[in-house]
C-alpha cells in the first residue's frame, strides 16, 4: 500500500514552530536594540547583523569554507578511525585493557592545553587543526562504536555459533548492524565536536592570511571593535552547526527508522 503524499500534521508542526521561534526570537532582539538605542558597537541589530554579512561576505565566505572543510576531513577521519579502532578493541578483551585507556587520556586531556604542542610539531597550520579536531570528534564515535559491538544479544551470538558462523560472519552480519544505533549517535556528537574543537584550536593558532577560518575572523573583529562582523560570523558558525546537526540526525533517521524502536513512529 503506498503512502499518502501529503505532510502530517505532526512533520508539519516540528517544522514550523522551532521557525517560529526563531523569528520572534529575532524581533524581539530587534525590537529590543531599536527602542533602548544601544549603540552598535556594543550591540548591532539583526539588520546591522545582516548588512555585514552581505557587504563582508568575501571575507566571511572564505574563511566559512576553511572551517567547514577542516571539520569535515576530521569527522571523516574519526569515523574511519573510530569505527576501526572499536572492532579492534572488541576483538580481545586484554587488546581492549591495553589501547583503551590510551583513548581515554586522548579525550579528558583539553585540546586547547595540547594545541600548542600540536601547533609546534605539525608540519603546517592546516594540518594542526584538522588534528586537534580529530582528536575530539574521535571519542564519542569510539566509544559509543565499542559500546554497541559489546551489547549485541548473547543469544544471537550463541545462534551464529550454533551455525558455525566464523568470527567475520558474526561481525558483518550481527555485531556491526546491532551496533548501528550506537554509531549514529557518536555519528551526532562527533559531528559537532569536530566544529567546537576546530573553532577551538584555530583561537590557539591564530593564524592569519588566505587560509583563515571562522574563528579568526572572530578575533579580528572583536580586535578592531568590528562588533557586526563579529555577529555575523557567530551567526555563520551556529549555521554551520545546526547543518551538521541536522545532515547527521537525518544519516541516522534513514539507517534506523525502518526497524530500530528509536526512530518507529508511535501510533497513537
Amino acid at each position: 500500500m503506498s503512502r499518502p503524499l501529503f505532510v502530517s500534521r505532526d512533520t508539519l508542526l516540528r517544522s514550523v514552530v522551532p521557525i517560529g521561534v526563531v523569528i520572534a526570537m529575532v524581533l524581539v532582539w530587534h525590537i529590543g536594540v531599536t527602542v533602548s538605542g544601544v549603540p552598535q558597537y556594543i550591540l548591532p541589530g539583526p539588520l546591522a547583523v545582516a548588512k555585514s554579512l552581505y557587504e563582508d561576505w568575501g571575507i566571511l565566505g572564505p574563511a566559512l569554507w576553511v572551517t567547514t572543510k577542516i571539520t569535515l576531513m576530521a569527522l571523516g577521519l574519526a569515523l574511519v578511525g573510530g569505527v576501526g579502532l572499536a572492532i579492534f578493541l572488541v576483538q580481545s578483551k586484554w587488546i581492549e585493557i591495553a589501547f583503551y585507556p590510551i583513548a581515554v587520556i586522548l579525550q579528558v586531556t583539553p585540546i586547547v592545553a595540547i594545541s600548542p604542542l600540536i601547533l609546534i610539531y605539525a608540519p603546517t597550520t592546516q594540518i594542526a587543526l584538522l588534528i586537534c579536531a580529530f582528536l575530539v570528534a574521535f571519542f564519542p564515535i569510539l566509544s559509543n562504536m565499542v559500546q554497541g559491538l559489546k551489547s549485541v544479544d548473547h543469544n544471537l551470538l550463541n545462534l551464529y555459533d550454533l551455525y558455525g558462523a566464523s568470527r567475520w560472519q558474526t561481525l558483518i552480519y550481527l555485531k556491526i548492524p546491532a551496533a548501528l544505533p550506537y554509531f549514529m549517535t557518536g555519528l551526532r556528537i562527533g559531528g559537532g565536536l569536530a566544529l567546537i574543537a576546530a573553532v577551538v584550536a584555530e583561537f590557539a593558532a591564530g593564524s592569519a592570511g588566505a587560509g583563515s577560518g571562522l574563528a579568526f575572523r572572530l578575533l579580528e573583529a572583536q580586535y578592531r571593535l568590528n562588533i557586526p562582523r563579529l555577529f555575523a560570523a557567530l551567526v555563520l558558525l551556529s549555521c554551520l552547526g545546526v547543518v551538521i546537526f541536522a545532515i547527521t540526525s537525518f544519516l541516522s533517521w534513514a539507517a534506523l527508522h525502518r526497524w530500530h524502536e528509536s526512530s518507529l513512529k508511535r501510533e497513537n
